[in-house]
């Protein structure tokens, strides 16, 4: 089936077809949304048409002619209103009932499927993304992983793919040695047990500076990582104290995140079967190489570094435990991309893991792909530089808070926990400013210009929700589906449900880009719209036909804007 605009293209490539003897198949693909939303929804260049025509004399004409000439022989249709000419760009305005009724019927039939598609139906991705490493902080790093993976995620779910998110813990070598060592010294149980995160941080940056200074104590981590490979069970008992506290600890965060995993792994979970059969796997094909006593496999011919495998005291590395992972999940998913996502400073890690791979003879390995992403500069508290991502979203609560705290006939009518609603705005304005520019893009964290209601930010979306809910909540009469939209005539009502009619197409476009500024940027376009329209097309006060269908116009909007919050990862909220 069609989206909207698609079937409005079809329209008018059928009616310019007639009219200037281009066949419509070439006429649709050249079509685009007009720069100008005052002078028509579409547009089109005619010099990238004008040699197609089957009229001979139409292609001697300068571009600017042809325009006139084709704009006077265009008939309007059902679906399209009118064509005019600026230069050498015809615009083609619709007609805003029309418009009305299919956008309103779809959505309304659709609801919360609005947007979404079945292109990737029968196809699998897995997603790796988040992996903190247990040892160190949640920092603003694994904010950018987890968020933009999250999202790659969600974007595939909603082209119709199945989806396996995977939280590949960095929960395993020899940094856990160094905090087995260091606990012993500064350890103290009671932190542990309620600030797990941040007590063995405190620890392990303690136990790295005495590893420089003590090489003995050095010695003794490394020791004990070794017991753990070796299966030690007082060793691994130390490890497993420390992971699942962490783990607790981290999934509050992936709470506050609105972040589910479909799979919760980690390093530690090597298949151990699949790693050494993998070591043999490259031993035979003459691809595993002694160098000083380490076990490598020799890139510089393909212009990468050496890949090391396995160090001298035999104990495995990051790249052997990411080979390993890769193989069993091919296996296990049979799956048709799969995407880490990581910093571009691991760029050089995965082209080693895939040219490994491709080595070996997996064919599959081209269907591995690094989605890297760029720094967050600056992220701190208002208070000074932030180890833990923690701090940054409580920060944000509380900015949100005594913003709304300040208005106290708004709070009053709030009729929800202040706090948790600050807490859900504060986490909307961050992702939303690490969403505003390409991912591959380094930006400087701003508290003052995250946190404001105004310009491209979160909160400026979530007031754009809460102000269409509470406008359904105050009208004084029930939503009506089948509302008269033929009293839907303005043009501020036209320019609001081109963009809602643009939805699914924005969401096919961001599987395309994988890039979320794609969905926000329109979100933005999305809620500028709704707030011309609340300007000029009034719900109150006016007869009840007309309220009806305003309403209704208003109604598809909020749960289009809506679905495009929850694709971001966002939560929309009903009130603020």
């Amino acid at each position: 089936m069609p989206s909207i605009i698609e079937e409005f293209k079809a329209d008018i490539a059928a009616a310019l077809s007639a009219a200037s003897g281009v066949p419509a198949e070439a006429i649709v693909p050249a079509l685009e949304s007009c720069k100008k939303p005052e002078l028509g929804a579409f547009a089109v260049a005619v010099p990238r048409l004008s040699r197609l025509s089957s009229d001979e004399a139409t292609k001697k004409m300068p571009p600017a002619q042809v325009a006139k000439v084709w704009a006077e022989a265009f008939k309007p249709t059902e679906l399209v209103e009118s064509v005019n000419v600026a230069g050498v760009y015809l615009n083609f305005k619709l007609k805003t009932p029309a418009l009305a009724r299919r956008v309103c019927e779809a959505v309304e039939r659709e609801g919360t499927e609005y947007g979404k598609n079945k292109s990737g139906e029968g196809r699998t991705v897995v997603v790796e993304y988040s992996s903190p490493n247990i040892a160190k902080p949640f920092h603003a790093g694994h904010l950018r992983s987890t968020v933009l993976g999250n999202f790659l995620c969600n974007i595939h779910k909603a082209n119709g793919y199945r989806v396996v998110g995977i939280n590949w813990l960095g929960d395993w070598g020899v940094q856990f040695g160094k905090l087995a060592v260091g606990f012993e010294k500064w350890g103290d149980d009671e932190k542990l047990k309620t600030e797990p995160l941040r007590h063995l941080y405190e620890v392990y940056v303690k136990v790295n500076k005495a590893c420089e200074e003590d090489k003995e104590l050095d010695k003794r981590a490394h020791e004990f990582f070794q017991r753990m490979e070796q299966g030690d069970k007082e060793a691994l008992a130390v490890w497993n104290r420390f992971r699942d506290l962490s783990i607790a600890d981290l999934n509050k965060t992936y709470a506050r995140l609105n972040i589910h995993f479909d799979e919760i792994s980690g390093e530690s979970q090597m298949n151990q079967a699949i790693a050494d059969e993998a070591m043999q796997t490259l031993k035979e094909k003459g691809l595993l190489v002694e160098d000083a006593g380490a076990l490598i496999v020799p890139l510089k011919p393909y212009g990468l570094t050496n890949a090391i495998l396995k160090k001298s005291d035999d104990t495995t590395l990051y790249l052997t435990r990411d080979l390993a992972a890769a193989i069993e999940r091919y296996r296990k998913y049979h799956f048709d991309r799969m995407f880490y996502v990581v910093s571009a400073q691991q760029s050089l890690h995965f082209q080693q893991l895939f040219k490994t791979l491709e080595l070996m003879g997996h064919d599959w390995a081209s269907k591995c792909v690094h989605t890297p992403f760029g720094m967050v500069k600056g992220m701190s508290t208002r208070k000074g530089t932030a180890v833990f991502l923690d701090d940054i979203l409580a920060e944000a609560q509380q900015t949100m808070y005594d913003i709304m705290t300040a208005n106290a006939a708004k709070l009053e009518e709030l009729d929800a926990d202040p706090r948790q609603v600050s807490d859900v705005v504060g986490v909307s304005a961050v992702v939303a400013q690490d969403f505003n520019a390409r991912r591959i893009k380094d930006y400087d964290f701003n508290w003052k210009r995250m946190t404001s209601f105004e310009g491209h930010t979160g909160p400026y979306l979530e007031y754009a929700h809460a102000r269409l809910c509470s406008l359904e909540r105050k009208c004084g009469f029930a939503l009506n589906p089948a509302a008269d939209l033929s009293l839907v005539t303005e043009p501020e009502a036209a320019q609001l449900l081109f963009e809602v009619a643009r939805f699914p197409e924005v969401v096919k476009e961001a599987l395309e880009s994988l890039e979320p500024v794609t969905v926000l940027t329109y979100l933005f376009k999305l809620s500028s719209a709704i707030s011309v329209a609340h300007g000029a097309l009034w719900v109150k006060d006016r007869e009840r036909p007309l309220a009806e269908a305003r309403l209704l116009v208003y109604h598809v909007a909020r749960v289009t804007l809506g679905n495009g919050l929850r694709l971001l990862g966002l939560t929309p909220l009903e009130r603020m």
